[in-house]
């Protein structure tokens, strides 16, 4: 059997598990219960009430929060020649074509995120697809596009994907245990307002089903939606 600590214990005594929170005492408990001892991510898990198996319901997307994400991803570039110093003056980290893809190959992967230019694709779908799988750069997430500066721009400053899973779920991080309430209150907010905006037209009933705010190490928490969508 497995041990729980006594810090553990006590992060989960503190929260009821059958009540639902609003959003500004739902911030303060994921800070109060996150007890590691680095930075935890404060992630929002969000129930759908979309069809995962009808692709038309297929909920996916990107935003920028207004506070970021806490995390500067490491982004990789596939450019044609003439974009490269462009790409790299918008901060990507790794710029390239063949070579990219050489490096790749050989077992390459200090990355994040792929970004890729269109005309890059038919080079890379056919040798890259099957190393990489759902690494792959796509258009649903904003990382297949002809202005590669301004995609690297809003990844590194804070832009990120949301993905319904299989489950009708979707899972994102909405900034760290270290930003003051009012930045994941921000951040919350606004992501809970792009994700009700994507809701697909064939959906019917309630779209956002119940959410559940945690830490990294910490117990989930149940948001009270009507409060945190007031």
């Amino acid at each position: 059997m497995a041990t729980v600590s006594k810090r553990y214990r006590q992060a989960h005594e503190k929260v009821d598990r059958l009540s639902k929170y609003g959003l500004d005492e739902a911030i303060q408990l994921v800070k109060q219960t996150a007890s590691a001892n680095f930075d935890e991510t404060v992630e929002l898990h969000l129930k759908l009430g979309a069809d995962p198996a009808k692709g038309e319901q297929t909920v996916r997307g990107t935003m920028v929060l207004p506070h970021g994400s806490g995390k500067v991803p490491r982004v990789a570039v596939f450019a044609p020649g003439e974009m490269a110093q462009q790409v790299r003056d918008a901060g990507a980290d790794r710029v390239g074509d063949e070579d990219l893809v050489e490096a790749i190959e050989q077992g390459w992967d200090e990355f994040d995120i792929l970004v890729a230019h269109p005309q890059l694709m038919g080079m890379l779908g056919g040798r890259l697809g099957p190393i990489l799988g759902p690494r792959m750069p796509s258009k649903k997430a904003g990382n297949i596009t002809p202005d590669l500066a301004q995609a690297v721009a809003e990844l590194k400053s804070g832009r990120v994907e949301y993905r319904m899973d299989r489950g009708g779920v979707v899972h994102v991080p909405v900034g760290k245990i270290s930003f003051s309430e009012e930045q994941l209150k921000e951040n919350i907010a606004a992501l809970l307002d792009t994700i009700n905006a994507a809701r697909p037209a064939g959906v019917s009933g309630r779209f956002l089903r119940s959410a559940t705010l945690a830490a990294t190490m910490g117990p989930g928490i149940k948001l009270d939606l009507d409060n945190a969508l007031a």
